[in-house]
């Protein structure tokens, strides 16, 4: 009990510390975003607005940053992010709402499909090492080793630009209105291989290496020793004896990767023009939108602390020794 009240404890204080510098680091950045909101709108709005926008944005200057600082928590525990100066007036929470499922779909699935077929490969290549299975290793690695934004691009090249197979851009066919139908899953689906594809590629190599290494350690142990004097299956052996026991450390690194899915990978969706979490920071960072930034910063640090939260929870319940030392 003592262990789950401190790590508790710790997560408490890690998060008000993100919180904080999460307010902090916008109000250091260089730029005037009342002023790039006024010059982007052009003429259609009054330079008397300026000083009523400073106050509606919280930036006004004759509030010491304190008090900004106990007004941003007021309205953090209240749900209330502020208004985006990209989307004007759009609330930030639903520029988020809007976001979020694109990004938790995507990377989502990529993650899950990366991670089993990722955990399965290493789990064959470590039972079988020494043999044409272990050529998948450098292979894959090749892929990861290849720059993210440059994988994209390649997929784009062959598979939208010379086969024409899938589209270059964009999370669905603009043409349709969004709706829970089989045309608009299928447009979905059709818009979002090719990032997963790029998702998967990139990220399989450390799945299979993680769960081969594990493999080739388990794989001399007693109790698979024991269990092949026994008698049983190949099969049984590998994935009832030595998989069981190799995949734990996969189980944990696969619980802290959930927590970055909410962070998206900014470069695929700014390569796919994909409408994720990720294109909103990069639009808030472009246009200096500090409650657009502070609410995706504050999103993509919350989840990647319940992540830690839950692979810290499940680990400790899967081995008791973690209870004891922490």
């Amino acid at each position: 009990m003592k262990f789950f009240v401190r790590r508790a404890i710790f997560y408490v204080i890690t998060a008000w510390a993100a919180v904080t510098i999460n307010f902090l680091i916008p109000r250091m950045m260089p730029g005037d975003p009342v002023a790039a909101l006024i010059a982007k709108n052009q003429g259609r709005l009054d330079s008397s607005a300026e000083q009523a926008l400073r106050v509606l944005f919280g930036l006004d200057s004759h509030a010491s940053v304190w008090t900004q600082y106990v007004q941003y928590w007021r309205l953090l525990l209240h749900g209330n992010l502020g208004l985006s100066f990209s989307y004007f007036p759009t609330p930030v929470v639903d520029v988020i709402k809007q976001s979020l499922p694109w990004t938790i779909g995507l990377v989502g699935i990529a993650t899950v499909l990366s991670f089993a077929i990722g955990t399965l490969i290493g789990a064959g290549i470590g039972w079988r090492r020494g043999t044409w299975a272990d050529m998948l290793l450098p292979v894959s690695t090749f892929f990861q080793a290849v720059p993210y934004f440059w994988l994209g691009l390649l997929c784009i090249a062959l598979f939208s630009v010379t086969l024409g197979w899938m589209p270059a851009s964009g999370s669905y066919d603009r043409s349709m209105v969004p709706a829970l139908t089989p045309e608009f899953a299928g447009s979905v689906i059709r818009y979002g291989t090719l990032p997963a594809l790029t998702i998967v590629l990139s990220s399989i190599a450390g799945w299979i290496l993680g769960m081969r290494n594990m493999m080739v350690t388990v794989s001399s142990e007693d109790y698979v020793t024991v269990a092949h004097a026994k008698g049983l299956s190949e099969r049984r052996v590998m994935f009832g004896y030595a998989a069981r026991n190799a995949i734990l450390p996969q189980v944990s690194s696969f619980a802290l990767s959930l927590g970055f899915i909410v962070g998206g990978t900014l470069v695929m969706e700014m390569v796919f023009s994909y409408q994720g979490i990720g294109w909103a920071l990069y639009t808030a960072v472009s246009n200096h939108d500090y409650p657009l930034m502070q609410g995706c910063f504050l999103m993509i640090t919350l989840a990647v602390l319940v992540a830690n939260a839950v692979a810290d929870v499940v680990y400790a319940l899967l081995d008791p020794r973690t209870r004891q030392e922490g």
